[in-house]
């Protein structure tokens, strides 16, 4: 049976909470059941669309005011049912969280951003999201809630593989909490895609420190070549706690593009982002060099 994938063809229960404990009671109410959380629909409503994602209960937190929030008193906490759009106006965001900010702009066009979350980012899960590099980059934290207690998660632990992640069926993410940013530190990232609105080829987020002429500290992070965003931590051992100069940086480059397990698939081969991943870690780790201040 053909049907319009343009329209959900499927029978669900739509629940909408306005408070965190209202929504914390559903989950673990019909935790058994098919369960998915909407919060922006940007990634979720596509999938029930187009490959028949079944669901039982939809449950919308965005009106959930707790949730929709941006601090930067300390570092970031960022609320669960924030938009994209939202998050990038701050200009702490933009001078002090450059991967994050160029993250951000780099996906999908205006209105996706204005209704998609940090938070739907990453509980989709996909090797090729444009936030997940930038938040491993600064150590970020995944905030998850539920009746049963509170913890955080490292985001570099948070997704296991594609559409995988480590959250129960009862918890609720709340919020990303990022650290903040030392002195004498710099961030950059750099994508590749046919188009802007595109899933990347191959993206890269740069987070360092510097001392002078000394890389003191660095983290180098891909998206779009494994089955999850990747860490790249062979080089950055190699840049740490060393004088940075042309030959470094060449060294690094052959480091990366060996620790990258990219495929071929309909968006690229593994050989473009073999032979990519070296210039853009060359050109990503100019410009958060250029960004540390001294």
């Amino acid at each position: 049976m053909q049907t319009n994938t343009k329209i959900l063809a499927q029978e669900f229960e739509y629940l909408a909470p306005e408070t965190i404990d209202e929504a914390l009671d559903l989950l673990d109410k019909y935790k058994e059941k098919n369960i998915k959380i909407l919060a922006g629909g940007t990634d979720l409503l596509v999938k029930m669309k187009t490959i028949d994602l079944k669901v039982d209960y939809l449950i919308n937190i965005k009106n959930i005011p707790e949730l929709n929030f941006v601090d930067t008193n300390q570092g970031l906490r960022i609320g669960a049912v924030t938009p994209l759009s939202h998050i990038i106006r701050e200009e702490k965001v933009k001078m002090k969280y450059s991967a994050l900010y160029e993250g951000i702009m780099s996906m999908a066009a205006p209105a996706i951003r204005n209704m998609g979350t940090m938070a739907g980012n990453l509980g989709n899960a996909s090797p090729a999201a444009d936030t997940v590099p930038p938040l491993i980059a600064y150590g970020a934290e995944v905030k998850l809630v539920s009746k049963r207690g509170e913890r955080s998660v490292l985001v570099e632990d948070f997704i296991i593989g594609v559409g995988e992640t480590n959250m129960k069926p009862d918890e609720l993410i709340t919020e990303i909490i990022i650290p903040q940013i030392n002195k004498n530190t710099g961030s950059a990232f750099l994508k590749k895609s046919r188009v802007k609105a595109d899933l990347s080829k191959i993206n890269l987020a740069i987070y360092l420190e510097r001392e002078g002429n000394i890389c003191k500290d660095c983290k180098i992070v891909f998206g779009s070549v494994a089955i999850k965003v990747l860490r790249a931590e062979k080089t950055e051992n190699l840049l740490k706690e060393q004088i940075v100069n042309s030959e470094l940086i060449n060294k690094a480059e052959e480091k990366a593009s060996c620790e990258i397990k990219p495929i071929d698939d309909i968006r690229s081969t593994a050989e473009y982002r073999i032979a990519m991943s070296k210039e853009m870690l060359k050109d990503g780790f100019k410009l958060a060099w250029a960004r540390a201040k001294d």
